[in-house]
């Protein structure tokens, strides 16, 4: 029996997995403009989906859903870039989402679900500097024919002060990650409490909490309340 209710739970895993994923790829079609940044840095809340199944389902669904919500995004809105910004895209969640689940693997509460994010959101911004230095801006200059000075100018337009690639990747590229993992992060921050009770309750065959059945990685309820106080 108890074999059959670990099966059930695996399923179940997985077909959240699938959800998040499809909820991560319609978050990834919305992307306002933010005018203060160059065109080329896209604003969208996709990895809040991606975030919580790092920290629920654990840093294989973190993955998984990654990977749902980019396979979703070929089939159905193909590349414009020559794959290149999906190949950033990719890169920068799991930056964002790997760390963030790994780390809270340790605390499986809302104090380490901070601090979970907050280093998420300082070593994504970060890794996404020397990505851009050393993948994206040679890609996407061979893609376009477009040399650095032509990148620098794209920032430049919108950021004046912005006069050579370093200022290009410290003043833009990196705040803007900044912002984009901050609010990320604030949101899933807001959110958690609710989403850990609907998690538990899905992924649960007793909501009892003492029961050993407890689905591994989802936080216990009782657990969160007396620590977080």
């Amino acid at each position: 029996m108890k074999k059959n209710q670990y099966a059930a739970v695996h399923v179940k895993y997985l077909v959240l997995t699938a959800m998040l994923g499809a909820l991560a790829f319609g978050l990834m079609l919305l992307y306002p403009p933010i005018p203060i940044f160059p065109s080329f840095l896209k604003f969208d809340l996709a990895e809040i989906p991606s975030l919580f199944a790092g920290f629920f389902l654990g840093p294989l669904g973190g993955m998984g859903v990654i990977l749902v919500k980019m396979g979703l995004k070929l089939v159905f809105d193909p590349s414009k870039t020559g794959y290149i910004g999906e190949l950033m895209s990719v890169i920068g969640s799991v930056a964002y989402v790997l760390p963030a689940s790994l780390i809270y693997r340790f605390r499986h509460t809302r104090g380490g679900a901070g601090i979970a994010l907050v280093a998420g959101t300082l070593i994504a911004s970060v890794v996404m500097v020397f990505v851009n230095k050393y993948m994206a801006f040679p890609l996407y200059g061979n893609l376009y024919h477009m040399s650095i000075e032509d990148i620098v100018e794209m920032g430049t337009k919108v950021m004046p002060f912005i006069k050579d690639e370093t200022m290009l990747l410290w003043l833009s590229v990196f705040p803007f990650n900044l912002l984009k993992h901050g609010v990320t992060a604030l949101l899933v921050w807001i959110m958690y409490k609710r989403v850990s009770i609907l998690v538990r309750s899905v992924l649960e065959q007793n909501p009892r909490p003492d029961r050993e059945d407890t689905p591994k990685g989802v936080p216990n309820g009782d657990e969160q309340h007396t620590q977080d106080q």
